[in-house]
Order: C-alpha cells, then structure tokens, then sequence
C-alpha cells in the first residue's frame, strides 16, 4: 500500500552474488508494514566487518540482500503496534528484527531477548539492510536519538558502539579496575576507549597498526602497546602497568588468529576475556582455561539491548563519545569506502550520507561548517 511521500521505488546497495561487488539496484520502496515496524528514511548507514562476512556467504544470506547494519534515519511510517515512536523521530535502528516472542529466550529475562533462534532476520546480515533510501526496523529494537547526538555519529553506534558497551557491560568492571582492548585501534576500539574512559576504567590499548595505535591513545587509552613487539613482551608490558597481575577483563576486538590467545593472557587468574570479534575459530592455550582459570565470555551485540541502546546514546550524549568518520557522499560512492576499508588504511569507521541535504542542514543547525 503507497505512503504519502514515500516513492514506489529506491536505490539500494545489494549483494546479489557472494564474493562480488555490491549491486545498485532500483527496489520497491518497503511499504507493506507489520505490527512493530518503523520505515525509516535513511540518512546515514555506515561500514562494519561483518558487512565484508556477509559478502564472503559466511551467514548463508538469502539473495539479494541489501547490505549494512548501521543505519538511521527519520520515522515515515509506523505499524500498527507501534506506541513509543511517532512521524519525525530521530531513530537508531536495532539490529535484530522481528523476534518469535514464544521461545525461552524471547520469554525469559531482558537480558537475553535477542538471541532468539527464530527471529525473521538481522538487518544487513540476513535482512534488508540500511544501504538503502529507505529501509524497516522493529521498533521493540530501535531506540530514539537524542538531540545533541547527530546522524553521522548515530549510525555507528548501531552496531560497533552498542557491540563494544555490550562487551563493557559483560565484562562487569566497576571505575578503577584495568580493561584491555585488543584491537582499541579500530571503529568498536575507539569507541572502546571513549566508553572506558568515561566510566572510570584504566585503559590498555593493543593494536597492530601504528594509525589504530594513534587512534587508540586520542581515544583515551591509558597505556597503548604495539602488538607487533610479539606476544610475551606485550605481556611483560601489561604486567608493568597492573602490578604483576594481568587486567581484570580483556575485550578481544581484533579477529587476528592469535588476538584471544594474547587477550587471555594479559587477563588476571580467574579474570574474563570478553570475545567480540569473529574469526572462524577462536584459539586459545589450554594452560589459560585449566592452569589460570581464565574465562571466557562470547558477546553478542549487547544484553539488554534496547534499554542498554538507550542508555548507551544517552551517555554518548552526556560523555560528548565522538566516531572517528570517514564520511562517503551518495549510495554510489560505497565501492570506494568498501576499498579504503580493506586496505587497512582506514582510521575508524566509513559512514555513507545518504540524505545529503539532511545533514547539511543538520550541520548548519549545529553551526558546522
């Protein structure tokens, strides 16, 4: 059924076939919305590592699929369940997107909601996606932007900043006890820091690369340690800097075959590495599980998603979290964000602006140039 102002159809960037380029396709605009859906005109949509699995068929993706799950964008319409948004907001999409709502997860505490196992899909992952003009959410998912927060810092916060508060939030550190981020370098690990910091945490930054490790020390890192020095030096270094114990909780970031291995044996006897990152395998020495009683914990997005999303841009708001960006102007101009992302030259996160008139305007509110 047509919505007022809202075209019949929409450029959107697709995969269409595993391991090639994004297509630019001429789709219907989604216009048939189900009990919780919110349809969003997109303003910015941004680049993560997962898009790049997405590509590779590593989630088995029914094609086409319209890509990226970092999106925001302006509420157009609502389904007819929908009571806590309106025409107008400012809205982050949740990831996760139209849960069965009977199985234990989706019945049992908040905590573990989006793990649900029957759910219609993830947005960009196994669903349409934000590289679009228009795109759905589910609104039980999705979270209200507050004013002060822009788009271009709003989109990110949809996967890489919810993903690394999650990891926060399951590492369970209370201000004054020592977080390493293997990997604080990159789009989650510059957040990483800036959440940290904020929350009264030391910080030890890893990374590979000497612009992450530049990133990681203007995002707040405390202490920043190439991890190119090998493994047992960069061990000798945090040991130097928690007393001869370890951190008290590592977030692995970094999909390196060796990062777990290294995040684990930074962490203190009986501490928690917290897994982020995806690898094919994740491989870690026996002598860290049995011998030093390491634990580790896999973290998905975050729990508590929606209340944590919300607290999470409200902070974001109060702590002034900033994305380092590299802004795209236009759908169009995704093949060269996608080439500057691989090839490792990339200082945090690629954003595409796709309602360009928008966020001039939204710039020229805030008195940006």
């Amino acid at each position: 059924m047509a919505i007022e102002g809202v075209p019949d159809n929409m450029l959107a960037a697709q995969v269409i076939q595993y391991n090639e380029p994004y297509a630019f396709n001429t789709v219907p605009t989604p216009t048939s919305l189900s009990e919780y859906d919110l349809l969003l005109k997109v303003k910015v949509a941004s680049l993560c590592h997962t898009d790049s699995m997405v590509s590779a068929g590593t989630f088995s993706t029914k094609l086409p699929c319209t890509a990226s799950h970092e999106g925001c964008g302006e509420v157009v319409a609502l389904g007819p369940s929908v009571k806590d948004f309106q025409k107008g907001d400012r809205v982050m999409a949740g990831i996760p997107y139209n849960r069965c709502g009977h199985c234990p997860d989706c019945l049992g505490p908040e905590e573990f909601k989006h793990y649900c196992p029957n759910l219609e899909g993830h947005l960009g992952v196994t669903t349409h996606g934000a590289f679009a003009e228009y795109m759905l959410a589910d609104a039980r998912e999705s979270s209200r932007i507050p004013d002060t927060v822009t788009y271009e810092t709003a989109a990110p916060m949809a996967c890489a900043g919810i993903t690394i508060w999650g990891g926060l939030v399951n590492a369970g550190l209370k201000a004054g006890e020592t977080v390493a981020l293997v990997g604080a370098g990159g789009g989650l690990g510059h957040l990483g820091c800036q959440f940290a910091k904020a929350l009264g945490l030391q910080i030890v930054g890893i990374d590979a690369r000497d612009q992450g490790l530049d990133l990681a020390r203007s995002s707040g890192a405390h202490v920043v340690i190439d991890a190119r020095i090998g493994k047992e030096k960069v061990v000798e270094e945090v040991h130097k800097v928690t007393d001869g114990k370890g951190v008290d909780s590592a977030l692995t970031i970094s999909d390196a075959p060796d990062a777990a291995a290294l995040a684990c044996a930074i962490t203190k006897m009986h501490g928690t590495m917290i897994q982020i990152a995806q690898p094919p395998e994740v491989s870690v020495p026996f002598h860290e599980l049995i011998f030093r009683d390491i634990r580790i914990h896999g973290s998905l997005i975050s729990p508590r998603l929606k209340s944590e999303s919300i607290r999470m841009l409200d902070f974001v708001a109060d702590h002034r979290i900033t994305v380092k960006t590299n802004p795209f102007f236009g759908l169009k101009e995704i093949p060269h964000m996608v080439e500057l992302a691989h090839s490792g030259k990339m200082a945090g996160k690629g954003v595409v602006i796709i309602d360009e008139d928008e966020i001039r305007k939204e710039k020229e509110r805030r008195g940006v140039s």
